[in-house]
């Protein structure tokens, strides 16, 4: 028995407790993102809406004593990838059958204003057991009201940003990680790639891959590992127009731009810790 075909929900950047910095740098990195949302659970978020999936970035007050104080113990940088899950009491119970190691469901709120209106947003996530995912968070998210989430008001972006294409994992051993994804999915959603596993994920990719080979692509640009085996590295997004992303880019000030042919990367180090890498 294997869960549904896997869709992508969101991806999660994870800025500690330092929002406004990572709030300032995305929004020069030319991405629109949604009024800072609160979560019933102790987190807040900013969201960079695309098409059909999302960037969010997360964090929690300076000097919060409770609510998602989990959220400290990960470093900057990309920290979460999220299935999509349209129902979410299935998914779980499909989740114990291969025998996956996810919590139950919890449900929480957050209320949303927008152009002419405002609403609670309300999810319910299964997330990953504690300790059995070395390089971040991965959960599944069901939403509940997804007209108060996805709202073409927020899908315009100046760097021209339409879809999250790939996430980049990295771990000392990819065909060992990558069969958790095996036993959810199937295993003719894994593929080999050079120097990895990659696990199809509706239009996008995971790619599973070793830490020479991140820096075999991306140089200087990867993120810092900070002592770290395994962590999520960064992402690819599709963009309309690499001119349009470079022009972004300049507006915004961001240094150590790398511009070839057919993508535009941005350093780790210019986007809290996550390489971003942009392609039509």
């Amino acid at each position: 028995m294997t869960l549904p075909l896997a869709t992508l929900d969101h991806v999660v950047i994870n800025a500690r407790d330092d929002m406004d910095h990572a709030a300032d740098v995305y929004r020069r990195l030319g991405f629109t993102l949604t009024e800072r949302g609160y979560h019933s659970l102790g987190s807040m978020n900013h969201l960079a809406m695309f098409g059909t999936d999302y960037l969010e970035l997360i964090a929690v007050p300076k000097n919060a004593t409770s609510g998602r104080l989990d959220i400290l113990n990960y470093a900057f940088g990309l920290n979460g990838l999220v299935f999509g899950s349209e129902d979410s009491a299935v998914t779980y119970a499909e989740l114990q059958k291969v025998g996956a190691p996810f919590d139950a469901p919890v449900e929480f709120t957050r209320p949303v204003k927008y152009t002419g209106g405002e609403g609670d947003a309300r999810f319910r996530t299964i997330r990953m057991k504690p300790g059995h995912m070395p390089y971040g968070r991965v959960y599944f998210c069901h939403h509940f009201t997804r007209d108060l989430v996805w709202r073409d008001e927020w899908r315009h972006h100046a760097n021209g940003s339409v879809a999250v294409a790939r996430a980049i994992v990295v771990e000392p051993d990819p065909a060992k990680a990558s069969k958790l994804y095996a036993d959810m999915f199937g295993t003719e959603s894994i593929h080999d790639i050079k120097g990895g596993k990659s696990l199809t994920v509706g239009n996008a990719r995971y790619d599973i891959v070793t830490e020479a080979t991140l820096k075999a692509e991306f140089g200087d640009a990867a993120p810092d590992a900070e002592g770290r085996p395994a962590y999520m590295a960064g992402l690819t997004l599709r963009t309309i127009s690499l001119a349009k992303a470079g022009a972004a880019l300049q507006a915004g000030k961001i240094e150590g731009v790398v511009k070839k042919a057919d993508r535009v990367i941005v350093p780790a180090k210019q986007a809290i810790n996550a390489v971003l890498e942009f392609i039509e």
